[in-house]
């Protein structure tokens, strides 16, 4: 059973995400640079009360996920831009994410309103002690039924899903998947994200680059005494939940990127690599957190 401090503070974080979200979409248009976007996303977080639950990730075009920008970044938002931001409130997370077109001619209109009505249809169905498999049924009916009315060939990305959250944790354990699976697991008692990709490639992803995005992964030992500042600073301040380059540099540690690639290639820390659609084809994204307690459900991000 989840406590009062725990259950407020899950509603908190997405009230924050809430503001966050409307701020981003008033500020983006083609053209603006993502570092932009990510510096005003921690700012209204701190400035609101919460805290960054990872870094903002703003990826573009083929990349699903993973991207964050560098403090001197100089990309653009162009194309089809997600935005997937995580807020946390002693720790307790709200996650959410949404898709922007940025083209002339709307090109991802259509790949965009489908993937915000999986996400709709999915909403309309949750309900205390669903099971997890009911969520891909809706998600797959939902995309064979827009195909076939509109002689389209959209496909789900199987292997990103929504997810399990936990204090301090993104992905608390459980995969809640948006396609038919039979995962009898009951949605009780805990916060979870719901979240569809969608593309017009083939629904598959690869490994791209490093996204410059960070997570503890182990409690490792180094001899190195600026990589033990920084190690110390990232347990205390970030827990197990992601950080970024742009942040450390703001604590004005030195030597950061060798210091970061050493507790790298020690296994101490892991950098996330980019998401890529395999066929190199647009991606879409809409993301909301759900909390299930005392016999109710509550969506904290839905604006």
């Amino acid at each position: 059973m989840m406590d009062t401090n725990e259950i407020e503070s899950y509603i908190k974080a997405g009230e924050i995400a809430k503001e966050v979200k409307k701020l981003v979409k008033a500020m983006v248009e083609p053209g603006t640079k993502l570092i932009d976007i990510a510096e005003a996303v921690d700012a209204m977080i701190e400035k609101l009360g919460g805290e960054p639950a990872f870094p903002v990730n703003l990826s573009l075009n083929e990349i699903a996920a993973h991207y964050t920008p560098t403090k001197n970044d100089e990309t653009v938002a162009e194309g089809i831009l997600k935005i997937d931001i995580g807020v946390a409130v002693d720790g307790f997370i709200a996650d959410t994410a949404f898709s922007v077109d940025l083209t002339s001619d709307g090109e991802h209109k259509d790949m965009i309103e489908l993937n915000e009505k999986i996400l709709e249809n999915i909403t309309e169905i949750i309900n205390p002690g669903m099971e997890v498999r009911e969520i891909g049924d809706v998600a797959q009916d939902t995309l064979e039924k827009w195909d076939k009315e509109n002689g389209t060939r959209f496909a789900i990305i199987k292997s990103l899903s929504g997810h399990a959250l936990a204090q301090n944790m993104i992905h608390a354990g459980l995969t809640i998947s948006n396609y038919r699976n039979e995962n009898h697991k009951k949605l009780n008692d805990m916060a979870f994200a719901i979240e569809p990709f969608v593309t017009t490639g083939v629904g598959d992803i690869y490994e791209g680059n490093p996204g410059g995005i960070y997570v503890l992964q182990s409690d490792g030992a180094v001899r190195d005494r600026d990589a033990r500042e920084v190690l110390k600073f990232i347990k205390e301040k970030y827990k197990t939940r992601p950080f970024c380059l742009r942040w450390l540099e703001k604590e004005n540690f030195g030597k950061l990127k060798f210091v970061l690639g050493m507790l790298v290639r020690q296994g101490i820390i892991h950098e996330y690599p980019l998401l890529i659609e395999k066929s190199k084809a647009p991606v879409s994204q809409a993301e909301n957190t759900f909390l299930s307690y005392d016999g109710k459900i509550i969506n904290t991000t839905k604006e």
